[in-house]
């Protein structure tokens, strides 16, 4: 816990993260001189830190932009790298001039909520939109900060805090092994693909040439390794590297499926019509259940095309699962180029297992006995999102991260929780902890500034629906409760890995 080292410095709103969202509340804040605290040198979060040389957006760039600064050439269908990524989220941020709120190298180490809790139990919805107003003068977040190689803490106080740190990076998910096979057992080297991130061109090169490399899971960040691996070892002296398989997910070449655009299926207006929600009402919950066939024949659809076009039987990797279910939960990958070219030439191999496995001093065993020499295993596990939310949010916030089955409850890039937890408000209302890219504007409205959606009709979809299309979704209650996640889910769109939102991070394989 750290203490308080020097006077209290006081301000309106606090920004943890310059990431994506952590920009965006900047530019949507600016009106209150906000704070942002990045704990890094420089803006871009996963796709400054968690990304490989190889690592590209899953989505076409006009699909992913905000609606107030659109790409140059948004018409291009490409999926542009991180680089480009990076370079457009630094013009946004020079654009609107969010650069000077930002203070780098400022890592957050510790929240405490001050305000009165009393608060939390009987406030009024007194915004026109319906929306609290928590910016009454009071204070009700301290915030501690440690500077890079410093000791000391500073200490913030704030009316209104918003956390865009996202469940991606910093915090590795690591496997357990048995005491016996912990990687301090093996000869070779052992590393979390967010390790790898952190090589350059000439280390990463020297890591995998000519090296025997396991790659521990199969998501779109082992994905993307195993085909920088593959890269890496060209020509006669090329060693394969081999992927460990437990669970297989539906990996897509592109976005579509014989001939037609793959929005059509999932992105449209009424293709949502076809898929439940919480809370749907009695007619809802009819026209969902007989249209229960159709969406399985669209998956079928789905299906048949990845059979044909993709090698997935032939190399033991087509799910049992129907295809809705990963992209329902943003399970769905999409493969880079030469993936399965340089599967068939050898450089890519694939060992399937539903076991246990740990390490020996010339790789990795199972529990059949079976052994798989390695010089180097790189685990592509994903990370610890929920861990990391918790350790930094002061209770009760915290126990609300995720429900009794350990999993933080999603919809529509949102996190719902009843009143029940001790922290209440209207009675009958939903206390949300807003977690998408329409988070950051609802947190300007509930700032005390009019904000408007902008989306363009045709980018419409699940994930961009206009703030405030669903009234019971967006009734925002006290100042207390107004703490806002970035989730960073955009699959891998917020990192290549995994980043629209995900029920769960990236399991072990």
């Amino acid at each position: 816990m750290a203490n308080k080292q020097s006077s209290l410095l006081v301000s309106k709103v606090g920004i943890i993260g310059a990431g994506i969202s952590g920009i965006a509340a900047a530019k949507q804040l600016y009106q209150h001189n906000p704070v942002v605290f990045e704990a890094s040198e420089s803006i871009g979060g996963v796709w400054k830190h968690c990304s490989y040389r190889s690592t590209r957006l899953q989505t076409p760039q006009c699909d992913y932009e905000f609606s107030d600064y659109p790409w140059p050439e948004r018409d291009n269908s490409s999926f542009p790298s991180h680089v480009e990524i990076l370079d457009y989220l630094h013009a946004y941020a020079k654009h609107f001039d969010v650069l000077k709120y930002v203070k780098f190298n400022s890592k957050v180490v510790e929240i405490r909520f001050t305000g009165d809790r009393g608060s939390m139990v009987s406030g009024e919805i007194g915004h026109p939109e319906g929306f609290g107003l928590p910016l009454t003068g009071r204070t009700s977040w301290e915030v501690a900060v440690q500077g890079n190689n410093c000791e000391t803490v500073q200490w913030y106080a704030f009316e209104f805090l918003v956390v865009c740190i996202g469940k991606y990076g910093d915090l590795p998910r690591m496997p357990c092994f048995p005491s016996h096979g912990r990687p301090d057992s093996f000869n070779g080297k052992v590393l979390h693909s967010l390790d790898y991130c952190k090589l350059d061109k000439e280390a990463s090169s020297d890591l995998l040439k000519g090296k025997k490399v396991v790659i521990v899971g199969y998501k779109k960040s082992a994905i993307d390794l195993a085909l920088e691996c593959a890269e890496a070892n060209q020509g006669p002296d090329g060693q394969p590297c081999t992927m460990l398989v437990r669970t297989l997910h539906w990996t897509v070449p592109s976005y579509s499926v014989w001939g037609l655009p793959f929005f059509l299926f999932y992105s449209t207006r009424l293709s949502q019509f076809l898929h439940s929600r919480p809370n749907e009402g009695f007619l809802r919950t009819i026209l969902c259940t007989l249209s229960s066939p159709l969406r399985k024949a669209v998956s079928k659809f789905i299906e048949s095309y990845l059979e044909w076009k993709l090698p997935l039987k032939k190399y033991g990797l087509k799910p049992d699962h129907p295809f809705e279910e990963d992209y329902a939960s943003c399970q769905m990958a999409i493969l880079p180029e030469k993936f399965f070219s340089e599967a068939d030439q050898g450089r890519i191999k694939f060992k399937r297992t539903s076991s246990r496995w740990w390490f020996w001093s010339g790789g990795v065993e199972f529990e059949d006995k079976t052994k798989l020499e390695a010089d180097v295993v790189v685990l592509a596990t994903g990370y610890e999102g929920k861990k990391k939310l918790k350790s930094l949010l002061p209770e009760p916030f915290s126990s609300l991260v995720e429900d009794s089955s350990g999993i933080m409850p999603l919809y529509r890039n949102n996190s719902s929780f009843d009143s029940k937890h001790g922290i209440r408000g209207i009675p009958g209302e939903r206390i949300k902890l807003t977690l998408s890219r329409a988070a950051v504007q609802m947190a300007g409205a509930v700032a005390g500034q009019q904000v408007h959606a902008t989306n363009r009709e045709q980018n419409a979809g699940a994930n961009k629906r206009r703030v405030g299309s669903d009234e019971e979704d967006h009734k925002v209650l006290q100042e207390a409760l107004y703490l806002y996640f970035q989730y960073q889910s955009q699959r891998r769109d917020l990192r290549g890995d995994g980043v629209e939102v995900m029920e769960e991070e990236e399991l072990a394989f």
